[in-house]
């Protein structure tokens, strides 16, 4: 319950006015009961009846306005120990030092108003229940309520002979008055006991239905934990599929692209053993060199790393390079138009880019067994494009192969697009929106 006033729920708002109305009262309180005694004293001073007055006294009391501002001011110093004890920052000893004190001056008040008024020793108490925490607490904090209670009283009765009670200060006045004064002084007592209870009984009702909160956040807690989990393990196994999937990609990209150029270099090396050595011997260079390429390639699609050549190079240069080393393995004639490049682009649609040449040229020789291949890149307003066009066998009925499923999977992470069609060959289109990511 040590949160600021803003923070407090209605029942802990209406908890701590009440715990107001009580100091207010308690103060209402002691200023009259003090007040009475110091003008009763005044009285007697002035009516020349204090040698009568005293002669019923154990003791020479205080001068009056003494007496009535050491009240004021000890009250006003246990609303300052009741405040800053209620405060949420004090460590447990602290405020155990600070509730001895507010006991302390609870005595020396008591004292102040010659045992007139104890009922101040309940404010020390419901500081005391306002902090408490733990099993049990209504019983507990019961007991010492009626513990703090009593020993304010025993250790009161000690000073009984050293306090000018407040029936000699009403004795002073009429038989009529004095039942008057004694009524009012009774009502004083138990005005303030109702008040207490209520403030108890509220007191004990906010604890509890701060439980019961507590009881429905940890249980919302745990289904929330319970769905966390579900979502967790979902999670887990979406990721591992995406992982397979884009391990699939990666390796049907690389390996497809390395072997198709392997293949068609090997079928020109058949063709041209027998007629031409030498240059069987130079194309088998370039396949060796294709071959490598491709090894170090899929070793950084295992590790999940982009493609070498994008680790060494721009995009430009490394779009280049893939061109030139697969139409000099495969014997395809590869021409590239540059229509334009975007300025700056993100790494993943760096390799996206990269890839759909890779898979788009690989396709063509692989599937349509083209001699000639055109790849256009051009930037437009919000997007850039690449086309791929070869002068294959193209294909009657068009249908998805892995490749170009893998072209689509790999654009829509980029909420990019991809179209072909069959005419005279195989064209494909993909774009890619700019400026949008």
């Amino acid at each position: 319950m040590g949160l600021m006033m803003g923070s407090y729920t209605p029942e802990q708002r209406r908890l701590e006015w009440l715990y107001g109305l009580l100091g207010l009262y308690n103060g209402l309180v002691v200023l009259l009961m003090a007040g009475f005694m110091c003008l009763t004293q005044q009285k007697i001073v002035s009516t020349m009846s204090a040698h009568e007055f005293l002669s019923t006294l154990p003791i020479v009391p205080l001068p009056a306005m003494k007496g009535f501002w050491l009240s004021m001011g000890a009250y006003a110093l246990l609303l300052f120990l009741g405040k800053l004890y209620r405060h949420g920052g004090l460590e447990s000893g602290q405020r155990q030092l600070i509730f001895a004190a507010e006991i302390g001056i609870c005595m020396l008040l008591m004292k102040s108003l010659n045992l007139a008024y104890d009922g101040i020793v309940l404010l020390a108490v419901a500081d005391l229940m306002h902090r408490y925490q733990g099993e049990n607490q209504s019983w507990l904090l019961l007991v010492a309520m009626l513990g703090l209670y009593f020993m304010a009283n025993y250790n009161m009765a000690i000073f009984q002979r050293h306090v000018a009670p407040f029936d000699v200060y009403a004795a002073y006045y009429r038989p009529e008055v004095q039942s008057v004064l004694l009524a009012i002084k009774n009502a004083f007592q138990s005005l303030n006991i109702v008040l207490f209870v209520l403030y108890l009984v509220l007191l004990v009702q906010s604890k509890h239905h701060e439980k019961e909160r507590i009881a429905i956040l940890n249980q919302q807690l745990e289904e929330a934990n319970v769905r966390l989990r579900a979502f967790a393990l979902e999670a887990e196994r979406t990721a591992e599929t995406r992982e397979r999937n884009r391990l699939a990609r990666e390796i049907h990209d690389t390996l497809g692209h390395t072997l198709t150029g392997i293949a068609a270099g090997v079928d020109a090396c058949i063709v041209l053993v027998d007629a031409a050595p030498a240059v069987v011997k130079k194309q088998l260079e370039k396949i060796r060199e294709t071959a490598r390429h491709g090894l170090v390639d899929v070793r950084r699609s295992v590790k999940k790393l982009r493609p070498d050549d994008l680790e060494k190079m721009p995009l430009q240069q490394a779009i280049k390079k893939v061109i030139a080393e697969f139409s000099a393995s495969s014997g395809v004639e590869i021409q590239l138009v540059e229509l334009g490049w975007p300025e700056k682009l993100r790494e993943d649609e760096e390799e996206v880019i990269y890839r759909i040449v890779q898979e788009g040229i690989t396709n063509a020789r692989r599937h349509g067994r083209a001699t000639k291949v055109t790849v256009t890149c051009g930037l437009e307003p919000g997007r850039f494009y690449i086309i791929i066009a070869d002068n294959g066998e193209g294909c009657a009925e068009l249908k998805q192969g892995f490749g170009l499923r893998h072209m689509e999977e790999r654009l829509e992470l980029l909420h990019g697009r991809l179209r072909y069609w069959s005419d005279k060959g195989f064209t494909l289109e993909a774009t890619i929106p700019m400026g949008k990511m």
